[in-house]
């Protein structure tokens, strides 16, 4: 599959628009498709929404290609980016750039997508090893019971898609994994719990993820994983990245424990 990145569609407050502008959008190509905004975010940052702003792998697709042809293009003046399920955040460094002087580069940058550039990269295949169970899972079985199914069916559904890495965020080393099928989907706990373990394997909406650490949280728990999923003193520090593909391996206790899991 590949996806086209059209020229951005650029929305400037009043005081940024060039000379003659009468309204915020501002695009020296009228006529083109606009799929791209890109707004003001901070004072030394924008903020660039694809045209979609749904969990989709066309709208990773697009946030994958605008941080592949921004942070080499514009190497010093770019001080991060993070990406997430339909955006990216362009932090720049204020030294070196204002908003008005950094737009065109912005713009510029953008424009040197062609559709050779647009397959969606894969990224790698994570498995990850979950014990799913009573024990582990605080969840599992309200869960089942909500959607009308077995326990072993909800293992059977959660473990058997790979899902993609949309965003790292919330905590260091939490990733926002999508789609969860839509006979899994939960809305978030009422109450979220104020401490969820680390490892735990959880659902919300149509999202799944790996809490990396002891946290509060509102997702439903599912199992345990006992990959650590974030350590600063390694490099990479996660076992993931923004669009990696992950796919959830069912163990026993007995081999959560041999993998250095731990309740």
């Amino acid at each position: 599959m590949s996806v086209i990145l059209p020229l951005p569609q650029l929305l400037l407050p009043a005081e940024l628009l060039p000379a003659g502008a009468d309204n915020a959008v501002f695009s020296p190509e009228p006529s083109r498709l606009h799929l791209l905004e890109l707004k003001l975010a901070a004072e030394n940052a924008f903020i660039l929404y694809t045209g979609s702003q749904q969990i989709h792998p066309c709208n990773a697709a697009t946030v994958q290609q605008c941080c592949a042809l921004l942070q080499p293009l514009l190497g010093q003046d770019i001080v991060e980016l993070l990406p997430s399920y339909a955006s990216v955040l362009i932090l720049f460094n204020p030294l070196r750039h204002s908003h008005l002087s950094l737009l065109p580069l912005l713009q510029q940058a953008l424009l040197q997508s062609s559709p050779a550039k647009q397959a969606l990269s894969s990224g790698k295949l994570v498995e990850l090893p979950v014990w799913y169970s009573e024990q582990s899972g605080a969840d599992l079985l309200s869960v089942a019971k909500a959607k009308n199914l077995t326990p072993d069916e909800v293992i059977r559904v959660h473990s058997n898609q790979s899902y993609q890495v949309y965003a790292i965020g919330f905590a260091p080393g939490f990733a926002y994994l999508g789609e969860l099928p839509a006979e899994l989907a939960m809305p978030r706990l009422s109450s979220p719990r104020a401490k969820v373990p680390a490892g735990a394997v959880a659902i919300a909406d149509r999202q799944t993820a790996v809490y990396p650490a002891a946290s509060p949280g509102g997702w439903h728990l599912l199992g345990l994983c006992p990959i650590r999923m974030f350590n600063a003193q390694q490099e990479p520090a996660m076992p993931v990245a923004v669009g990696d593909q992950v796919r959830f391996v069912p163990v026993s206790e007995r081999e959560f424990q041999l993998l250095g899991g731990a309740l």
